[in-house]
């Protein structure tokens, strides 16, 4: 935000001294002529205010570059300043910032980040700088810029997904002044992390900038028979080449590479008698042994071409080759036995997987005016290759002393193979028809054609249309009224398993009804939304479940509100509340296996809970800067109760003491807490995570077989070298 100071005589002598450092304004005061009475006269000096460190300006989750403060849907930015005073490694970390957010356990097929948002799943919806990015690995934070969630269902901009909302990775390009950062961490449970954020202005016309990482984890867990316990190590690097950059036709060619390397927790059993998580054994036995693996090796190539056609045109066209393996042990947790030193308790969870994918998309933006009428058209087309391959790994051991090895496939049975083609083409135009009233309308027809490695449906060929709707109200810059319609779609086979007979795809759709404000001088902005999201047919994300269909129908109304910013210019604040009703509308209709025959779940789930759906979400992220060195500040996230069962099934409900009552992991809260010191060229902050070291049930797995503890009290100490 510019600001213009106006300055008496004095006034502007002293800032003349005062701003004799910088050319520009010293340019500015040199040029100044004094009076013939031998004063100065008034200068005005144009100083570019500080943006809020929390608070995002820019964003291109709607297709073009935009203030989110102008998208009528909630929208949520997570800035990667945020991320680092908290020292947020994962995506998993980052999204504990976004109100309306649960976390699955990867059991079951499954595996990755796989998380809930507004009670429906959210891994169909994972982009990165607005290109698919569903495959199943542990994304890391060290390259973003931002983190951008557009509520509710998003197919006309992105094709097929689910209702919760779409999760927009933005990645770090160059920019336009030198900067380098080297941070070094180290705390509690083997914590260690190094990163480096290098960028290079070349010339006018290049740039450069690279960011590496590396971060080792343990944990407060542990196989009480060997020591084993779950761990982190993961390694990545991001390298961007801006070219053209003071023409009209600029290019960027970016890479991005991560390796982990982790030993993966499934947790805790639910105990039948209480439905909570069982006290047997301690909390802190971990099933898993020294051998168990979790390892992925991720690749991504793209070259990005942006011509500015005009200063209302742009053309923006991205191609990427990226490419995902990834193989993986776990161990699930038992009732009723403690571990053992060779995994010969608990069930195992083993997989390879080959995930390639190469995509071309092309967007076109122009404002124009037309019949009196302003206008702001996006439209674009899509192309998108997936070649996938799956088996289960081959047990060189018994079932007492397992041996699974990393990309072993199994002796028997045939792999789940997927490819698919798919095409899209889509146009939306936004037309202000009368002063501070906007209408927006758009429309999205996506083909998907594949082949897939099933005996009795081979082949997949699919079509649908997905539409957005809106109508935004302005009366001032600072304030922003929106009723919102969009729905979105998922076939049958690209992120599930491929029914015996094709049964309708996923679809769902959202109506919301929202209020954004941009508050003190521009310094905070303010959003809140209530919505309905429905969903029909809706898929079991269990890729080896035979019964495909979950539920066929059910619904999330909801209230959210959200405040990001600072409300002085020492205090900083990132907040959200959101209050979930999901039920369950109709039972799930599925089609046996062997007989054909149709099968329906047990009626009485209907009304019930949706699984993995709290009532309430709420997170606070707060800092207060005491003097020109000293930061001080803290988060608290809060949970309310999740539940987990399967819903599909067509045998008795979960009950206790004759009720219904599925296993449930409690409600919680966790408080954070944050000490830093800066200077110009250095830093320390010290981190503390779980403060008060409670113990609570972070991840379920949504069947409501197990649930993953959170952390324990985590103490990290980062030091920063900047210059």
């Amino acid at each position: 935000m510019n600001t213009t100071i106006k300055l008496k005589p004095l006034g502007a002598l002293v800032a003349g001294l005062a701003f004799a450092g910088s050319p520009a304004l010293a340019a500015d005061s040199t040029t100044t002529d004094q009076k013939n009475d031998g004063t100065l006269p008034a200068v005005e000096v144009n100083a570019q205010k500080e943006a809020p460190a929390y608070m995002g300006t820019k964003t291109r989750v709607g297709k073009v570059e935009q203030d989110p403060h102008d998208i009528p849907q909630a929208v949520t930015t997570v800035t990667s300043k945020l991320l680092q005073e908290q020292q947020a490694g994962s995506l998993q970390e980052a999204m504990r910032n976004v109100a309306g957010i649960s976390f699955n356990a990867a059991e079951g097929g499954r595996a990755g980040d796989n998380m809930n948002l507004r009670g429906f799943y959210t891994f169909g919806d994972m982009y990165l700088d607005g290109i698919r990015d569903t495959a199943q690995y542990n994304r890391e934070t060290f390259n973003f810029e931002q983190l951008d969630v557009l509520r509710g269902a998003g197919a006309m901009l992105f094709g097929r997904g689910q209702a919760g909302g779409v999760i927009n990775q933005v990645t770090k390009t160059p920019l336009e002044h030198d900067q380098y950062r080297l941070t070094g961490s180290g705390g509690t449970h083997g914590y260690q992390q190094f990163t480096a954020d290098l960028n290079k202005g070349v010339s006018e016309n290049v740039g450069l900038r690279v960011n590496l990482m590396d971060r080792n984890e343990g944990s407060w867990r542990s196989n009480p028979a060997s020591g084993a316990e779950p761990t982190l190590s993961r390694s990545g690097a991001a390298i961007s080449l801006a070219l053209n950059q003071s023409s009209r036709h600029k290019f960027w060619i970016n890479h991005y590479t991560l390796r982990t390397r982790d030993n993966p927790d499934y947790g805790t059993s639910y105990d039948a008698d209480t439905r909570r998580p069982s006290k047997r054994f301690p909390a802190s036995y971990f099933y898993g042994t020294d051998k168990t693996f979790d390892n992925s090796d991720t690749s991504m190539s793209t070259l990005v071409y942006e011509w500015r056609i005009d200063g209302d045109t742009l053309l923006r066209t991205q191609l990427r080759q990226a490419s995902y393996d990834r193989s993986y042990w776990a161990k699930t947790p038992n009732l009723t036995s403690a571990p053992n030193a060779v995994g010969g308790v608990g069930g195992n969870q083993s997989r390879m997987a080959f995930y390639d994918t190469t995509t071309l998309q092309s967007d076109f933006s122009k404002r124009f005016n037309a019949l009196g009428m302003a206008h702001q058209f996006v439209g674009g087309i899509e192309f998108l290759k997936e070649d996938s391959w799956r088996k289960a790994l081959n047990n060189y051991g018994t079932l007492a002393n397992p041996d699974f090895r990393p990309y072993q496939p199994a002796l028997t049975g045939n792999p789940i193979s997927f490819n698919g083609k798919s095409t899209a083409v889509y146009a939306q135009d936004t037309v202000e028809f009368i002063p501070q009233w906007k209408a927006t309308v758009g429309a999205r027809r996506d083909q998907l054609d594949a082949t897939y490695s099933s005996a009795t449906s081979p082949r997949l060929s699919y079509g649908e249309w997905s539409y957005r709707s809106a109508l935004s109200y302005h009366p001032t810059d600072e304030s922003h009224y929106y009723l919102a319609w969009s729905d979105s779609f998922s076939p049958t086979a690209d992120l599930y398993q491929l029914q015996v007979a094709p049964q309708p795809p996923e679809r769902s759709d959202t109506v919301e009804l929202g209020a954004k404000y941009i508050l003190f001088e521009g310094d905070l902005a303010l959003r809140g939304a209530i919505y309905r999201a429905t969903k029909t047919w809706e898929r079991n994300t269990d890729l080896e479940a035979t019964a495909a269909i979950l539920t066929k129908k059910r619904r999330t109304d909801g209230i959210e509100i959200e405040a990001a910013g600072r409300l002085t210019q020492a205090w900083e604040v990132f907040a959200g509340v959101s209050l979930m009703d999901a039920r369950i509308l109709e039972v799930a209709e599925n089609i046996n296996a062997v007989t054909g025959v149709v099968t329906y779940g047990n009626p009485a789930y209907v009304g019930q809970r949706a699984r993995n759906t709290p009532k309430y979400t709420f997170n606070l992220w707060t800092t207060y800067r005491i003097d020109p060195h000293w930061r001080v500040g803290g988060g608290v996230e809060a949970k309310g109760d999740r539940q987990g069962f399967n819903p599909s099934g067509s045998g008795p409900v979960p009950t206790l003491n004759g009720a219904y009552h599925p296993n449930t992991s409690p409600a919680f809260h966790r408080v954070d807490a944050l000490l830093s010191y800066e200077q110009p060229t250095w830093s320390a902050k010290l981190n503390v995570k779980n403060l008060f070291n409670k113990l609570y049930y972070d991840a379920i797995y949504d069947n409501g077989g197990f649930t993953v503890p959170g952390i324990r009290r985590t103490v990290i100490l980062t030091a920063e070298l900047k210059y």
